[in-house]
């Protein structure tokens, strides 16, 4: 590396954390960023000499990779609150989506998710998955952003707002694959709601189409303990041996939330190379339970992290999700090792890129890599003392001792602030849709 050539940023961090190998923990380490990559990661002394267009100090703080929230319905933080006290089938058919067909449209979609990207970036994340109606507003809105986003190509056999049938869905979603191919932030896979929702012959069509373009396939999938029975009662078939039975138990499977996956569902996906989105805040929230993350993960499986949409979450919060799975995972198991401080923050960054197929270029600081980076302050006396980085990182820090967030390179949060989003504008327009949900919620039978 050439000392006398200015690089774009370097950061002097108290410690860095990888990711990549698990556990590590580098002490009094420097990120070299240069063009929006990380080009080095070295001891300070070492990085101390080389010069710097932008050096900063984070003498208490971790650096991590950005969070990866593997699975969200972003615009749906203008729906938080207003579906509680239900599980999972009444919540959705009694609240959710009568509220999601009176209020639903571009803007909706366009204000909550602009909601959804300051609260995320806040809190460390950098990268989501997103499962939506007008996903081009996502995807123009996350580029102007400058936030990295996952894009669904929603695919659902009834029709919303967005497409009335199975050909306008695929043929709409393959623009947006075509417009977005080759961009530095956004990426495309394609998202089928459920197998409920689902013909046999989408499903073909859908596995032919992800193979063709290489792109994940994400589906909830034995979410509550109901979904196999109604499955097999309307298509004699498990949902999972029905999935395989379309080809898509693969290694581009994203199964959301399998809290009730048996062991030999587990076995199966793991021999394929298929990955799981552990959302367990949204699990406990419905009622649905506790999936089998501890079972998963000794399998080989790739677990993932997610929030799933703020109306049965209420919170679009990695850190948590993470520090929950390893308690969880401890609870249910009796084992106070099952999910480790080093697994469950690998779940929230390295985990839920390999499940989207990113993790050549994000998910741990390796050189090479986009530097999509979270800094931790670990100084704060709600911290301390700092004994094990990573049990402070997962177990004492919070969403509000992240100070700055960059994605490839640009700093998007400095000193806890947000750089891109204006905040007051972003509050104004929240402060309408609150009205309107407000009103649209009393408007519904039973409430």
């Amino acid at each position: 590396m050439p000392s006398s050539t200015p690089r774009d940023l370097l950061i002097h961090a108290r410690w860095v954390v990888p990711i990549e190998p698990r556990g590590a923990v580098l002490e009094d380490h420097s990120i070299v960023v240069q063009a929006g990559r990380i080009e080095a990661i070295l001891p300070r002394e070492q990085a101390s000499a080389i010069p710097a267009r932008q050096v900063l100090e984070r003498p208490a703080h971790a650096v991590l990779p950005g969070f990866v929230n593997a699975h969200a319905h972003a615009a749906m933080t203008l729906l938080r609150g207003a579906a509680a006290g239900r599980p999972l089938e009444p919540w959705l058919r009694q609240v959710v989506w009568p509220l999601e067909s009176r209020l639903v449209d571009a803007d909706f979609v366009r204000d909550g998710t602009e909601q959804a990207i300051a609260e995320m970036l806040l809190g460390g994340t950098t990268c989501f998955a997103d499962m939506y109606f007008f996903p081009e507003v996502v995807a123009q809105l996350a580029s102007d952003l400058g936030m990295r986003a996952a894009v669904a190509v929603p695919v659902l056999d009834v029709p919303t707002v967005w497409a009335a049938t199975i050909d306008e869905y695929l043929d709409k979603g393959l623009r947006l694959a075509d417009e977005y191919r080759g961009h530095p932030l956004v990426h495309t896979f394609f998202a089928l709601h459920s197998p409920a929702l689902s013909t046999d012959a989408t499903l073909a069509r859908v596995r032919t189409l992800a193979d063709q373009l290489d792109a994940p396939v994400m589906i909830h999938l034995l979410e509550s303990a109901d979904d196999a029975a109604r499955e097999r009662s309307r298509h004699g078939i498990d949902p999972v041996d029905r999935l395989e039975r379309a080809g898509l138990v693969n290694n581009l499977l994203v199964a959301v939330h399998c809290v009730h996956l048996d062991e030999a569902g587990i076995g199966r996906f793991a021999d394929v190379g298929a990955s799981v989105v552990h959302c367990p805040t949204s699990n406990l929230k419905l009622a649905s339970g506790i999936a089998p993350v501890a079972a998963m993960r000794a399998a080989g499986l790739n677990v993932a992290l997610g929030s799933d949409g703020s109306a049965s979450n209420d919170r679009l919060d990695m850190l948590s999700e993470a520090r929950l799975a390893a308690l969880l995972a401890a609870g249910a198991t009796g084992d106070a090792a099952a999910v480790g401080a080093a697994e469950a923050l690998e779940m929230a960054t390295l985990g839920g890129a390999r499940a989207m197929g990113l993790d050549a270029g994000i998910g741990s600081l390796v050189p090479g890599k986009w530097a999509d980076l979270c800094c931790v302050d670990l100084g704060k006396v709600s911290v301390q003392p700092v004994i094990d980085v990573l049990e402070s990182l997962l177990h004492s820090a919070s969403r509000a001792d992240v100070s700055d967030v960059w994605v490839a390179g640009r700093q998007l949060v400095e000193d806890a602030t947000l750089l891109r989003i204006d905040t007051a504008s972003l509050r104004a327009r929240t402060n309408r849709w609150q009205s309107r949900v407000l009103a649209a919620r009393n408007s519904l039978p039973g409430n």
